[in-house]
């Protein structure tokens, strides 16, 4: 976590990269001023997001013109020297960036059965809850991250965090005030791609893997983590992002609506979803919870 914050605070103050190019700049409504970077990687172009997020801008939306592919490339700039989209080869960068957005998509999009294109089809057609039933303020955690008077926290981003806990961590790590202001995540689509990026890079506890390192392989699971069949995969991305709330219930449809939008997003970005792997790697279906009795909408 230390390594995590370290990294992103000396990119948002000094971006010399010799492999990343700035090209202008972002503006948000009071967060600091981040260069737009080009994402070093040009496999991952517009056309491609395009198609993955086809009907974001549909009149029908609720986030219209918020997200687009540029917001997306500058947030995952910021955490490429971490490996997001850079850690092994082609493939597995590939796999990684269809893993992320196919959580992204699964928890942002307005799709139904009938829906015009599929119901996978619409990620990204929200940008933050829609009447949210309460402020998400937890006085547990008043001393580290007090709640501000008038400010609600519930979610927003393209994985949407919840909790005064959770937004003053991505605004530590981030170097933007979230815990005064988390509104600025559903302002600026840059910042609430960061959010979300951070998100999957940083680990729920010190003992546990985030999604990233659970993914690409990074993580070696221990002797408990075998006897609670949690394996390396889009399944423990799962796990660790949303614990009891999708996984260890079988095929549940909370669960398979995020394997379909992760399926869905290697088809369509060529990689194809025979690379995804058999059922224990691809599902938490069978999974014990990594922290299990944790609020489930904190994640």
């Amino acid at each position: 976590m230390a390594k995590l914050n370290a990294v992103v605070l000396l990119f948002t103050f000094v971006i010399l990269l010799t492999d990343i190019t700035t090209t202008t700049t972002v503006e948000a409504q009071g967060t600091n001023a981040k260069p737009l970077v080009k994402f070093k990687h040009d496999y991952f172009q517009t056309y491609q997001f395009e198609n993955l997020f086809s009907k974001r801008n549909t009149p029908i939306a609720h986030a219209v013109g918020f997200w687009d592919y540029f917001s997306f490339i500058n947030a995952a700039s910021l955490f490429e020297p971490l490996g997001f989209g850079t850690t092994g080869n082609k493939t597995t960068q590939m796999m990684e960036i269809a893993a992320f957005l196919g959580h992204v998509g699964s928890k942002t999009s307005c799709g139904y059965g009938v829906a015009t294109g599929g119901p996978l089809a619409w990620g990204l057609c929200y940008n933050h809850e829609m009447s949210p039933a309460q402020k998400y303020c937890d006085d547990y955690y008043k001393v580290d991250y007090p709640c501000t008077p008038g400010a609600e926290y519930y979610g927003r981003g393209a994985i949407p965090i919840y909790w005064n806990y959770n937004y003053g961590a991505a605004g530590k790590a981030l170097n933007v005030n979230l815990l005064d202001h988390p509104e600025y995540i559903e302002q600026n689509a840059t910042l609430a791609f960061q959010a979300a990026i951070w998100k999957w890079m940083t680990p729920v506890k010190k003992s546990q893997p985030s999604a990233h390192d659970a993914f690409v392989g990074n993580w070696k699971p221990t002797k408990n983590d075998t006897l609670g069949k949690r394996v390396p995969g889009f399944g423990a991305t799962m796990n660790i992002l949303y614990g009891e709330g999708v996984c260890g219930q079988g095929d549940v449809e909370s669960m398979s609506n995020i394997v379909s939008h992760y399926l869905y997003y290697l088809d369509l970005l060529g990689v194809g979803r025979e690379q995804a792997g058999t059922h224990d790697v691809l599902t938490c279906a069978e999974q014990l919870p990594f922290n299990p009795n944790t609020k489930l909408a904190a994640s």
